[in-house]
């Protein structure tokens, strides 16, 4: 089970960076989003939320082509560092981010859209700069979008399989993260051992979605009351 591990340790690693990374990125695309009147807005929401029906296989073809050392942006970064992002954890996280990035949009917009405009008004009112409102008054207000936004987003990277194997392949402590473990047990006929990385990730994705839900339902009970 030694490499089951690594293999735990390694998905929990990209789903937590990933999170990360998201919570900083989507975060001023969110209040954009909610809150802008451009024209364009709809075909960024459009495409923020193409990872939601697009076939995993083809985002992940097309970032391999994209970053692959023979393309401009890939072989930019070779030169850079020294080192491919293809089939890399580097070529992995920024898969995710793509990937999961409706997960951490979506509902940080709905949440920004939530917050009642007089909310707003009354603290430019009392003297609090754009800033000040957005830090002390929006954010607080909209904790249970990020809240949701963190939880699905952590999931979601957990449970990847095609954009990472298409990315990343199946390299051992490198790319192998537990969804394509499971398929490598299965395709070996260990079923043991993807059994009990299949229940665990049952498990895990029922807890998340439990989570949601009883925010969800507490959000709108705070709204209501």
């Amino acid at each position: 089970m030694s490499a089951d591990l690594q293999t735990v340790w390694l998905t929990v690693l990209l789903a937590s960076v990933t999170t990360l990374m998201l919570l900083f990125l989507a975060t001023p695309l969110a209040w954009w989003l909610a809150n802008s009147a451009s024209r364009l807005r709809s075909i960024f929401e459009s495409l923020v939320a193409m990872p939601l029906v697009l076939p995993p296989t083809v985002l992940g073809f097309y970032l391999l082509v994209l970053l692959n050392p023979d393309s401009f942006l890939g072989g930019l970064w070779v030169r850079a560092t020294g080192e491919s992002l293809t089939f890399s954890f580097g070529g992995l996280v920024i898969a995710s981010v793509i990937y999961s990035l409706p997960f951490m949009v979506q509902p940080l917009q709905s949440a920004f859209r939530a917050v009642p405009m007089s909310v707003r008004e009354s603290a430019a009112v009392m003297g609090a700069s754009p800033r000040d409102c957005f830090f002390s008054v929006i954010l607080p207000l909209a904790r249970r979008g990020f809240l949701t936004g963190i939880v699905l987003t952590f999931a979601h990277t957990i449970g990847e399989f095609g954009v990472v194997l298409m990315m990343g392949g199946n390299i051992p402590g490198e790319t192998r993260v537990l969804s394509i473990a499971i398929y490598e047990h299965v395709e070996t006929l260990n079923y043991d051992a993807a059994h009990v990385l299949a229940l665990g990730l049952m498990g895990f994705s029922f807890l998340s979605l439990w989570l949601v839900y009883r925010v969800a339902g507490r959000g709108a009970e705070v709204f209501r009351g």
